[in-house]
């Protein structure tokens, strides 16, 4: 049984004929009570909410989401302290489904089995783990699916033919496509005309299937790219986070006026 909440988000943004918005924060940038005060502020513009574990080795995070992760990681946040914040949030009224997006270590060091549990008890609805592909990853996403949590399989450029109808087979509702060979946050060195062609190359092999645009979003870039299911925007909200604290500037009042700005260029 799969998560419908996520499926759900995307259906109602297809009955606007508009792109989901999905927005990216780390969990604890940088306190916990923070991050829940953001996650408040944003949330009735965005669709789906992904919210990244802090992690000292990210390897596919550019330089904005390390510096979040960073505060966070100096500010003492461990994963329950993650969880924390996720279950209060699903307590609010404007909620929207929530991903967690990490590190299989996390998982292992947690323990696989607990962490799933926890998961389902606080209503995370799916998870993106980086350096777990396919097909290593398909006895989780089998253990995710019996928790009704959704897995999110990631695509590339790269990714071939084959693997690719491979991966979205297996895939559950979601899957993310990573636009353009660079960690996250790097400026869009690919033509959005080439990232929707090899977008629509996936879309091809399964039309149920929801798929994602993530790395090099911006307000800048955004617009261009809301053919697709699903819009990833999180280093420029990092970034909000960054400047807004040198600034000694709320970082809520910043990311809310980013997230409006962002709706408002994809209705």
């Amino acid at each position: 049984m799969i998560n419908e909440n996520i499926t759900l988000a995307f259906e109602n943004c297809k009955l606007e004929k508009r792109p989901a918005l999905l927005t990216y924060i780390v969990a604890g940038d940088n306190n916990k009570k923070m991050t829940l005060d953001i996650l408040k502020s944003i949330s009735p513009y965005v669709d789906i909410c992904e919210i990244g574990m802090p992690h000292n080795t990210s390897v596919a995070d550019g330089k904005q989401i390390q510096n979040s992760s960073y505060r966070a990681l100096k500010n003492g946040i461990k994963l329950n302290d993650v969880f924390e914040i996720v279950k209060n949030f699903k307590k609010t009224i404007t909620a929207k489904p929530t991903i967690l997006m990490g590190y299989y270590n996390q998982i292992i060091q947690y323990g696989e089995n607990k962490f799933l549990n926890k998961c389902k008890n606080i209503g995370v609805d799916g998870l993106i783990v980086v350096d777990l592909p396919f097909p290593e990853n398909k006895e989780f996403a089998d253990k995710c699916k019996k928790h009704h949590i959704n897995f999110v399989q990631l695509l590339a450029p790269t990714t071939s033919d084959e693997r690719m109808k491979q991966i979205v087979k297996h895939s559950h509702d979601m899957i993310y496509y990573i636009s353009m060979l660079s960690t996250t946050g790097g400026k869009l060195k690919v033509s959005s005309k080439k990232i929707l062609k090899n977008y629509f190359k996936i879309k091809r092999i399964n039309k149920n299937k929801n798929i994602v645009i993530g790395f090099g979003i911006t307000e800048k870039t955004i617009k261009s790219l809301r053919a697709a299911d699903g819009l990833v925007v999180g280093s420029q909200l990092c970034k909000g986070i960054t400047d807004s604290l040198k600034a000694k500037k709320s970082p809520v009042k910043t990311l809310n006026k980013i997230v409006k700005s962002l709706r408002s260029k994809i209705q």
